[in-house]
């Protein structure tokens, strides 16, 4: 097993509609307004940015993000991530219930920063659980954001 490639799933319903969901989601510019982990986005271009992360374990991971797919009509958006981690991530937005969203956020990616991989054995719970707190943290925040 190579611990240092990890694989996630986040599922966020949403009483919000679909085209609002995904309208934030794909502005990714505007993630630190209201996801507290992602701490600066700085584009590099129209379809790029430098993304900087850091949830509850005290280190900060740097990613550059580099659109793949955008298809507001099937829902899906996607992004090749290259940097301290490299690989890729999806968010795909569908409707739930009569007026609600579920977005589902799948991410496959490969940690090269020193530190990460060092600690990939021992600490590989740790990093899960970072995850976890950081996905918890921007589904409260997309929806305050989008109760505004």
């Amino acid at each position: 097993m190579d611990w240092s490639h990890y694989r996630f799933r986040s599922v966020w319903d949403l009483t919000a509609p679909p085209g609002a969901v995904y309208t934030a989601l794909e502005q990714v510019d505007a993630y630190p307004r209201w996801w507290p982990q992602v701490r600066r986005v700085t584009r590099l271009d129209d379809s790029a940015g430098l993304v900087h992360v850091r949830s509850f374990l005290p280190y900060e991971l740097v990613v550059t993000v580099r659109e793949t797919l955008r298809a507001p009509d099937t829902g899906l958006l996607e992004v090749a991530m290259s940097g301290d981690m490299d690989g890729w991530a999806r968010w795909t937005v569908r409707p739930r219930g009569a007026d609600g969203t579920r977005a589902v956020y799948e991410q496959e990616v490969d940690v090269r920063r020193t530190l990460v991989r060092r600690l990939a054995v021992p600490g590989r719970p740790l990093l899960i659980a970072n995850h976890a707190l950081m996905m918890r943290g921007g589904r409260r925040g997309l929806a305050a954001a989008l109760a505004v």
